[in-house]
């Protein structure tokens, strides 16, 4: 006996969406590797697409040719910003004018930022007066047990009369110094 297509009941291939719970992707952050001197740009267009990103600035003191001076305002991290999306965002971010390329990874797998990293930074880069520094490999390693920056691990250093401690973001390979006072951090053994 032949069925006709109307008399039998359609296949179910896929479980009815009603009963599943789609969760979006979690965000994360990554690193956007940005042309040079664009830093401002591109986070003035991820704000404009509503893209949550993290730029860290210092001030710094220039003294023109002319005599004059003034107080810049200079990225933390020279050539990145920071983004917090899903992976599937990645072409949003890669479309804005001076965004290069998004960080991390072996081959065409990202990897994020450690959050806890970002969010330290986010929440106490301003209050330890931090500024670019070059990295370093070698030196005693510390870390920040109290204060802002808690947690974090870098190198002590010292600058002028004050000590410093110089906090590295391996991914990128970049490297800032923050002041810090000498019973804030906590040597660490090899």
């Amino acid at each position: 006996m032949l069925k006709t297509l109307a008399s039998s009941p359609a296949p179910t291939f896929f479980p009815a969406w009603e009963s599943m719970a789609v969760t979006p992707p979690a965000k994360e952050w990554f690193a956007v590797y940005t042309a040079c001197r664009h830093e401002k740009r591109v986070a003035q267009h991820l704000g404009q697409r509503q893209i949550d990103y993290f730029l860290p600035l210092f001030q710094s003191r220039r003294r023109w040719s002319d005599g004059s001076r003034v107080v810049l305002d200079l990225p933390l991290f020279p050539g990145y910003v920071f983004v917090h999306i899903n992976r599937a965002e990645r072409v949003r971010v890669l479309e804005i004018p001076g965004a290069v390329q998004v960080i991390g990874g072996a081959g065409r797998t990202l990897a994020p930022l450690p959050e806890e990293e970002i969010e330290a930074l986010r929440a106490g880069v301003h209050i330890r007066h931090a500024e670019p520094h070059p990295l370093l490999t070698v030196g005693q390693k510390a870390r920040i047990r109290s204060g802002a920056l808690a947690g974090m691990v870098g190198v002590v250093t010292r600058k002028s009369n004050s000590l410093r401690i110089v906090l590295t973001m391996d991914l990128i390979m970049q490297s800032i110094s923050v002041e810090v006072d000498g019973d804030d951090i906590e040597p660490l053994s090899l």
